[in-house]
């Protein structure tokens, strides 16, 4: 991860990404992933990252990050938009 991280870096570096921007994604990306991780409900992410909901509440917003979304993206298709499993017949 180590490595991952360093070249992550070098890249951004590379293409003129300023010091700011990077610490905004690298927040907004962390933030997404521990909020789908714990299905878009904040106050389980907040103690899972160590920090006030208020708080986590705060960063959500300066971000433009929407929790609707993170929690409409984890909800499951209608039944109507599920893939239909076919159920194979054994010989008898």
């Amino acid at each position: 991860m180590k490595r991952d991280l360093e070249l992550l870096v070098t890249a951004m570096h590379a293409g003129g990404i300023k010091y700011a921007e990077a610490v905004r994604e690298f927040k907004r990306h962390y933030l997404l992933t521990v909020l789908a991780h714990n299905r878009g409900n904040q106050c389980k992410a907040a103690k899972e990252l160590g920090v006030h909901r208020n708080t986590l509440s705060r960063i959500i917003a300066e971000l433009n990050i929407d929790p609707a979304q993170v929690r409409n993206g984890l909800k499951r298709p209608p039944h109507s938009e599920r893939p239909v499993l076919e159920m194979k017949q054994t010989a008898r």
